[in-house]
């Protein structure tokens, strides 16, 4: 017993408190909800590269063609994008290898090789429980370019969209 507690003890004391890397769980897919997963991915060195209109069309362009997932409603900031997607299929492909496939077929097109590296080698990414707080999440999203003081109104902002309508 006394070694079973301080084996818990050497665990409990060697975790971190805080992550600096995402954990990047498989999606839990149940019959009765769908999935969707809330992402972030930011650029490399926060480059401020990603709000603009040739970007824009690239990115759809390459979500588009990365069918393994779908995209439903997304904001590019300059150095990061938001977005929500969904799996195209009961056995899609791990969400991280989508990510990558479409970062990397991105990076390939990119029109500017000046601006390379484009990505952050991970991402951030939550599965939402409620179709509530896919909304509400989505109500926050919006808003980030009017407190990043880019617009004053969140439809102004010409970086936004929705691919697909990502039913609850």
């Amino acid at each position: 017993m006394a070694l079973s507690k301080n084996l818990f003890s050497m665990v409990v004391s060697s975790t971190p408190t805080s992550r600096k890397t995402p954990i990047h769980l498989h999606p839990n897919e149940s019959s009765a909800s769908p999935v969707i997963v809330f992402v972030t991915v930011c650029t490399h060195q926060k480059k401020r590269i990603l709000a603009q209109h040739d970007i824009h069309g690239l990115l759809k362009m390459t979500w588009e063609r990365a069918s393994h997932w779908i995209v439903g409603r997304y904001v590019i900031m300059p150095d990061h994008i938001h977005l929500f997607c969904s799996p195209a299929a009961k056995k899609s492909s791990d969400l991280a290898a989508w990510i990558s496939f479409w970062k990397s077929q991105a990076a390939r097109q990119w029109p500017r090789p000046d601006e390379h590296p484009i990505w952050q080698r991970s991402c951030w990414d939550t599965q939402l429980r409620r179709g509530e707080s896919y909304q509400r999440k989505w109500e926050y999203v919006v808003q980030n370019p009017v407190r990043a003081g880019l617009c004053s109104r969140a439809e102004e902002w010409a970086f936004q969209g929705e691919l697909c309508s990502l039913a609850w």
